[in-house]
């Protein structure tokens, strides 16, 4: 799968099928998307590609904004290339970006540089400086710049829009099984090892410590996990506690992984976290004697 910074694509992928958004997640309403566009691909016998921004509008925006992500770049590329995505222009989104008018979008960008037969957006899509186009600019220049706009009926699930909002807000709300189903898998968070202070060995339990970076927060509290790393032959099975430590009156938001059956270095190490079941919220115990006996009643339950 070809990736690109910019807007200068090859000749190949010109007059291709065109999916414009963030795909962060790409949750069960992507897959339908992808799945359209496949039989798009079938028919008229074209590549498909995907244009995507870093960072995500919403974050560039707002500054105050720190956890968001469902998926890292690598995570949603690898998602992406299942579904048949065949090429990724992968665009900076910044301030001058950010001012390009609409109809320059359009002209200069999409009809001048991409070139595409058919164009895949979401109903609520906007662009361009202070988000002044959107679908129907987009349908009313269709025959002047040769291109055909595709807006499929966005997925329902339990009722509600299949969205990347909604995959954020199960998660922050830990409704992690739920949010599973959505996204047609576990949760996953890839993330380096890094030194901590070494709490979790002087009570028993020594954990691998992870930096989430800026992806969502989901709820605070202990998961039962699985973790891959490119030295293990298999998955592990683990727990987890994500959040701050309230009984060390930790600052710093922190994921924190206790592999069962294992010993071994992992410092410096990328980890990919699967989340697989919300145990119990975060809380403040008295004591660490008493944290000790409610991780010994967690890992009971993340065994189960």
């Amino acid at each position: 799968m070809k990736i690109y910074k910019n807007f200068i694509i090859n000749k190949i992928h010109k007059n291709s099928i065109i999916l414009i958004g963030n795909f962060d997640g790409v949750h069960l309403g992507h897959r339908k998307l992808f799945g359209l566009a496949k039989r798009y691909k079938e028919k008229f016998n074209l590549k498909i590609g995907v244009l995507t921004f870093d960072p995500i509008p919403k974050i560039f925006f707002n500054k105050n904004i720190k956890n968001f992500r469902i998926s890292n770049f690598d995570q949603k590329k690898k998602l992406l290339r299942e579904l048949g995505v065949q090429f990724i222009i992968n665009k900076k989104f910044d301030l001058k970006f950010s001012k390009i008018k609409s109809i320059d979008f359009i002209k200069k960008i999409i009809f001048k540089k991409l070139s595409p037969k058919f164009i895949f957006v979401s109903n609520n899509f906007r662009f361009g400086n202070k988000r002044k186009g959107d679908v129907n600019q987009l349908i009313n220049y269709e025959n002047k710049y040769d291109y055909k706009i595709v807006k499929p009926e966005p997925l329902k699930y339990k009722n509600k829009i299949a969205s990347s909002s909604l995959v954020r807000n199960l998660l922050e709300e830990g409704y992690l099984r739920k949010a599973n189903k959505l996204l047609k898998r576990n949760w996953t968070v890839i993330g380096k090892v890094e030194q901590g202070r070494k709490i979790g060995k002087k009570i028993g339990f020594p954990t691998c410590n992870i930096d989430i970076k800026d992806y969502v927060l989901a709820k605070p509290g202990v998961y039962a996990v699985r973790v891959k790393a490119k030295n293990f032959k298999s998955k592990l099975k683990g727990i987890a506690n994500l959040g701050y430590r309230p009984t060390f009156s930790q600052k710093k938001l922190l994921l924190e992984v206790h592999l069962f059956n294992y010993s071994g270095n992992l410092y410096n190490k990328y980890l990919s976290v699967e989340f697989i079941k919300f145990i119990r919220a975060e809380k403040k115990f008295r004591n660490a004697k008493q944290l000790q006996k409610q991780i010994k009643s967690d890992l009971l339950v993340a065994k189960k």
